[in-house]
């Protein structure tokens, strides 16, 4: 029975009663990349847009805004190849003053985006995240 059964395939929810470690090994047997993402340390747009291009491996001219993400999540990716789908876990967003409500939907709208992208190609993208 597959942990993600309830989960559609093109989404993005908070983590809740999901734990790290079982997404991960339910990503290897679906056999799809496992994109984890530890933001704790970060404060800042800059911040957390860093975090998750050193986590993810994004080539290093990447712009650390919403539209290079956007591009990164979407774009390049394609461009690899075909793709069997994406786990991705986002971790302890930060909610602090420069990274603010709006700037968290902000971020979880570009991932909502790239689900749809992925969702016209029938490949999943399933998005899951915490905040601080």
């Amino acid at each position: 029975m597959s942990l993600l059964k309830t989960v559609p395939p093109n989404v993005v929810q908070s983590i809740r009663a999901f734990r790290i470690p079982e997404l991960q090994d339910e990503a290897a047997r679906l056999g799809q990349h496992f994109l984890y993402a530890y933001c704790a340390e970060a404060t800042t747009k800059q911040q957390v847009l860093a975090c998750i291009a050193q986590a993810f491996h994004f080539p290093r001219h990447f712009g650390k805004n919403f539209d290079a993400l956007s591009d990164c999540l979407t774009d390049l990716t394609y461009k690899a190849g075909p793709q069997p789908g994406f786990l991705v876990v986002l971790e302890q967003l930060p909610n602090t003053q420069k990274f603010d409500k709006e700037a968290r939907e902000t971020l979880l709208d570009v991932f909502r985006d790239a689900a749809d992208f992925w969702a016209e190609k029938k490949i999943a993208f399933r998005v899951f995240y915490s905040f601080q």
